[in-house]
């Protein structure tokens, strides 16, 4: 579970004693906190059950906060008849005498992303290190025994890390959406290299994925994009002596209520991935200058901030004295800014190599079940659709088919009308077969009705062009099919094509073993135990953001600007 066999944390024994030193710091019981996070990882491991858990610290929480809403089933249901709390008696311990020594230690927990070795989340490679991880499949299958009820929509990602080209533009789109302070990135876009991955010295890179290597994949370095991962059995939500921290029944969603929560900052101690903020001065955007807080068009929709269930404050930057982390951008779950943003993000809509897919991981339509089940194929489709076609190259549509093609034509003057009907953009052999062998191994399911299925929609965009060129051509031939490489046209020929096309890759979660259920997949290759951060192809600085809170601060925190691996 831990890469230190002295420390309960997978993120390691320095990263553990300096949660513990913050801890010290405060005005709650530091003891208390590491002893919970403890036990919630062991809950979420199969070795304690929720109640024993909830008994075990019951009279201390009542001890030390006068409340205990944690969420065991009978727990978490009392709260939803909305115990609420305020962050008003949290701002008022920061008066006075303790101030300054809690801003000395919110500097020394100014986290950024090179203060967790990358290895920290990496699984066993060939080296002596201890596994910590091991490659998952989709939404994650931990060995927590607790049985707990699935909701029907789970939002959750998978992210293609071979198409991550590192240029940061998901980190921008996210501290835009939210209105963060400079340094309190709630994700984060890592560079790295462990004894079987190397990265280029400096510089972005194409990939040579196989035989179409104009085909860009990314960047030569090995990326690591890293969001809360939104636990279906989140260790931070077990702490919580509030339920600031909660699952939201209805999505799966991991939220904070900035209303509820008192800053104990338990939660940044029991996380598993170090994903946590402690909101330390007043934010640089004001409560009123919160962006989209009212529509303009419709006053009483409020587009972030209070509006769940009514009153919870759980999107946006946090308040002074509050946690915060990524949010899975609630509002647009919900609607409030409009049906077309329902099941997407800001990181995703503003990726441009498309590696970011977000969706509902239950959907078999969603982006982010079909990446995470068929990468080999949605890759393709991504590579051909859209804005994302590569190499200016382009997908006829039924219109220029039907207006260039007459019957009767062969697969080699068809191929050339239509390149010609593309003017500046290319149409060749390996577009007409990548088309050809998506086919293949496509069931065409219907995308409508589903939020954000946009790899079905351009795989039917993609197929209704195909069939419009197969009334013209034969595509089913045995002289076709060797044209476009697909040999007997079998599905078992038609991936391998693909695969040559766009590469193969697995998917894998970060710390699956430890049973917190990740909602983020990731695809592509997975760091080692030894693996440590890189300067990767983009500064943080040349896109105005900084790596770490502590540069804002002045001060320095855990971890080495050279790379660490705990």
């Amino acid at each position: 579970m831990s890469t230190d066999d002295e420390s309960f944390h997978p993120l390691g024994n320095e990263w553990e004693g300096e949660l513990e030193s913050m801890l010290d710091d405060t005005e709650y019981d530091s003891q208390l906190g590491m002893d919970m996070a403890r036990d919630a990882m062991r809950v979420t491991n199969g070795e304690l059950s929720e109640a024993e858990f909830h008994e075990k610290y019951h009279d201390d929480v009542m001890e030390e906060f006068g409340e205990d809403e944690r969420p065991t089933k009978e727990a978490y249901e009392a709260a939803q008849e909305e115990t609420k709390g305020t962050v008003s008696r949290m701002l008022d311990k920061f008066d006075g005498d303790g101030e300054q020594t809690r801003r000395e230690t919110m500097k020394k927990m100014g986290v950024g992303a090179a203060a967790v070795g990358v290895g920290a989340w990496g699984t066993v490679d060939d080296g002596p290190e201890a596994s910590v991880a091991e490659g998952g499949h989709g939404g994650g299958h931990g060995s927590s025994t607790e049985t707990h009820e699935k909701p029907d929509t789970q939002w959750g990602m998978t992210i293609d890390l071979e198409r991550c080209d590192g240029c940061l533009t998901c980190m921008q789109a996210c501290k835009q959406e939210n209105d963060l302070d400079a340094g309190v990135n709630w994700m984060y876009v890592m560079a790295w290299e462990d004894r079987n991955h190397t990265s280029p010295e400096g510089g972005q890179g194409l990939v040579d994925s196989g035989t179409y290597t104009d085909f860009n994949m990314g960047s030569d370095f090995n990326m690591l994009v890293r969001p809360c991962q939104h636990c279906t059995d989140a260790p931070c939500e077990k702490v919580c002596p509030t339920t600031a921290r909660h699952t939201r029944d209805k999505d799966g969603i991991v939220l904070t209520d900035y209303d509820v929560c008192i800053g104990c900052r338990y939660c940044q101690v029991a996380c598993p991935y170090g994903v946590n903020y402690f909101q330390w001065d007043e934010p640089e955007v004001a409560y009123d200058d919160i962006d989209g807080l009212e529509s303009p068009e419709d006053p009483d929709q409020i587009t972030h901030a209070e509006y769940e269930h009514g009153t919870r404050w759980v999107d946006s930057r946090a308040p002074r004295g509050v946690m915060s982390k990524c949010t899975f951008c609630p509002t647009m779950q919900d609607g409030k800014q409009g049906e077309e943003k329902v099941g997407t993000t800001a990181c995703e809509s503003a990726c441009p190599p498309n590696a970011i897919q977000f969706g509902d991981v239950n959907d078999e339509k969603s982006d982010s079940y079909q990446h995470r089940e068929h990468p080999v194929k949605s890759r393709a489709i991504a590579h051909l659709s859209g804005d994302h076609v590569s190499s200016g190259r382009y997908v006829p549509d039924p219109e220029t088919v039907n207006s260039t093609l007459s019957d009767g034509g062969d697969l080699q003057s068809a191929i050339e009308a239509l390149d010609a009907a593309g003017e500046d953009d290319t149409f060749d052999v390996e577009v007409l077969s990548m088309m050809k062998a998506i086919d293949i191994i496509s069931e065409r399911l219907e995308p409508e009705g589903n939020a954000n299925t946009t790899l079905l929609q351009s795989q039917q965009t993609l197929l209704e062009s195909l069939d419009a060129i197969e009334e013209y051509v034969d595509l089913e031939s045995d002289e076709a099919l060797e044209t476009l490489r697909l040999a007997d046209g079998s599905e078992q020929e038609a991936r391998f094509t693909l695969q040559q096309y766009v590469g193969e890759s697995s998917a894998f979660n970060l710390l699956d073993d430890i049973g917190t259920n990740p909602n983020v997949t990731y695809l592509g290759a997975e760091p080692g135990t030894n693996a440590y951060q890189v300067d990767g192809p983009t500064k943080y600085e040349d896109v105005g953001l900084l790596d770490k809170r502590q540069e804002k601060l002045d001060e320095e925190t855990v971890g080495r600007i050279d790379g660490v691996s705990l």
